[in-house]
């Protein structure tokens, strides 16, 4: 049943609320809302939300899906994951699989990991780039056979994607300079794209071309401190690599 409610969302309860209007600007606000404040009440509705069909585009695409999708991955909730799963057989919809992938990778619950892989092994079109990061952060490892044959794809993304799950699993430095060249890219969003597997890498070359690199300090310093966060919660790296970062993070919010 929906409604058609003008109620300001304020609150958990309102943006919930909200979920059921008639408005689709009304629901996708409502979805982002939810996700954006971390709202864990509202998991189920926006697992409902997940397979709500009332809002499509002439392209055929579902906004509220995926934004469902991403503030489930927000929420990093485990009970999402059974619903994430199905929203994966979408096939009208690539984005909204990829919205669904990215927040599997997020929760980190294995349940995902076959799924993902008999989405590696089949022959349909899918969202290389988010299936493959996702698979690296799953620390799925068993997917090197297939993954490693997207080094050459034609994607230049997709490329880096497959060349950042190769370092996380073998170590060797030859990937991360497959990533690092892209630093230097004409094209924009690549050159972002590149700045973000290095920082899911935390190489100290990855540090060093992270502050080099044409790109906004904005985004240097999130992916730096994505790269601080993963090091001090692994217990496992040099002090002056810790420091080296703290002094870049420093100099970065003095510029901005």
């Amino acid at each position: 049943m929906t409604t058609n409610t003008a109620e300001p969302i304020l609150s958990p309860e309102t943006a919930i609320a909200a979920l059921s209007s008639d408005d689709n600007q009304i629901r996708y606000y409502a979805a982002w809302w939810l996700g954006k404040h971390q709202v864990q009440a509202s998991c189920m509705a926006l697992c409902d939300a997940l397979f709500d069909e009332r809002y499509r585009i002439p392209s055929g695409g579902y906004p509220l899906r995926r934004q469902a999708a991403r503030a489930l991955g927000q929420l990093k909730n485990p009970q999402a994951v059974t619903a994430l799963v199905t929203a994966l057989e979408c096939d009208e919809d690539l984005r909204l699989r990829e919205a669904a992938i990215a927040a599997l990778a997020v929760i980190g619950d294995k349940k995902a990991v076959t799924p993902l892989l008999n989405l590696l092994q089949t022959n349909q079109e899918q969202p290389y780039e988010a299936l493959i990061e996702a698979l690296a952060t799953l620390q799925v490892w068993s997917a090197q056979p297939q993954i490693e044959r997207f080094l050459k794809h034609p994607s230049e993304r997709v490329q880096c994607a497959a060349a950042r799950y190769m370092y996380l699993l073998t170590q060797e430095p030859q990937y991360i300079e497959r990533i690092v060249k892209n630093l230097n890219h004409d094209n924009m969003y690549l050159r972002w794209a590149a700045v973000f597997d290095l920082g899911a890498v935390g190489h100290q070359q990855a540090i060093q071309a992270i502050l080099k690199a044409q790109v906004p300090n904005s985004l240097k310093l999130l992916n730096l401190k994505r790269i601080l966060e993963t090091l001090l919660e692994s217990n496992n790296y040099e002090p002056d690599t810790a420091l080296l970062i703290f002094q870049a993070i420093d100099d970065l919010l003095i510029q901005l």
